[in-house]
């Protein structure tokens, strides 16, 4: 099939589609978000449910406090904000409010990692998964595709525990299971290949998600860091003959322990990626889990270093940081030299 670049979305767009298809049938939908309307892409939503939608202003504190509220009386709130602010500057109101008092808010950071690149290490957030990972009582999740994304929401709507979902800013593919390739001139191959068909195509929370089998080494890896393993695999196996096993570990916490275990089996060797610090992230869990389950497979965690984050676009911190096609496929040759 191939489609072209501009019929492809940003997860953060399908968000906001599937929630207002939601929002249509079924009043307790509410959204609260931190003058965010148009980053949120929640403008058409305020238009169409104008009382099922809070504007508290550049307040995320008091977004997460009136969200737990909301929770707390049967409403299904989603509260959208800024991820580097949403889980720093109100990390108290997630961590009392919500957690601990078991309110099921659904946290929706937008423009995470470094898709506000531009705008410096301030407007990064590298840390979401670290601080929220040592809170009990919350699933923290970061799409991959349209189709994840899309069944995110609708999922984490009916959910009785409090999530926390991140987006990113870029179009994405609409399903990573069926490949990228690109043409040039905007225009991308999407076929499906022999490999694709049978990978898993259901989405559930705490299930990783096999988007392409392989058998010389795993890439596991989380919302937008997935696509650059996807075209690392392609590199590797039309000019090197190396096949990539591809897991979209779309649910950072709780990992899929058993689909993990099963992966490091074969003793082959593990790459993680994801785009977050290399710290306190998808990496260092999948480190731990096998680890203290006695597996010894080679092993690379790829994100961003403990360091002052270069600024630019997410496309270009990407390439510096090696978290693209090329910059995996060098990873993985050396890997596989030693």
């Amino acid at each position: 099939m191939i489609i072209e670049k501009t019929q492809m979305k940003a997860n953060l767009e399908v968000f906001s589609e599937t929630l207002q298809a939601l929002a249509e049938k079924d009043r307790d939908i509410v959204v609260v978000t931190s003058d965010s309307r148009g980053s949120g892409k929640l403008v058409a939503f305020g238009q169409k449910f104008p009382d099922q939608i809070v504007e508290v202003g550049i307040a995320e504190q008091n977004l997460v406090g009136v969200a737990a509220g909301l929770a707390s009386m049967g409403k299904k709130a989603f509260a959208v904000s800024p991820a580097c602010f949403l889980t720093a500057r109100s990390l108290e109101q997630i961590k009392n409010d919500v957690c601990y008092s078991d309110n099921p808010v659904k946290l929706i950071g937008i423009s995470a990692g470094v898709s506000y690149g531009a705008l410096g290490s301030t407007h990064h957030s590298l840390h979401d998964f670290a601080v929220l990972r040592a809170i009990n009582n919350i699933t923290i999740v970061a799409p991959a595709d349209n189709f994840e994304t899309n069944e995110a929401i609708r999922q984490a709507a009916e959910m009785a525990s409090p999530v926390y979902i991140r987006f990113g800013k870029k179009a994405m593919n609409a399903d990573l299971r069926f490949g990228i390739r690109d043409l040039g001139s905007g225009i991308y191959d999407l076929g499906l290949n022999q490999q694709s068909k049978i990978a898993d195509p259901k989405f559930q929370f705490g299930k990783g998600r096999v988007i392409k089998e392989g058998s010389n080494l795993t890439f596991i890896a989380t919302g937008e860091g997935v696509l650059p393993c996807v075209k690392a695999a392609e590199i590797l196996q039309e000019n090197h003959g190396i096949s990539c096993r591809i897991i979209s570990m779309h649910t950072v916490k709780p990992l899929d322990n058993e689909l993990i275990l099963k992966t490091a089996a074969n003793e082959k060797p593990i790459i993680t990626v994801e785009e977050h610090s290399v710290h306190g992230g998808l990496g260092e869990a999948v480190a731990s889990l096998l680890f203290q389950n006695g597996f010894r497979n080679k092993f690379k965690i790829i994100g961003l270093p403990d360091d002052h984050t270069v600024s630019g676009s997410q496309t270009e911190i990407f390439d510096h940081y090696g978290i693209s096609g090329e910059g995996l496929t060098k990873t993985v040759l050396t890997m596989l030299e030693h």
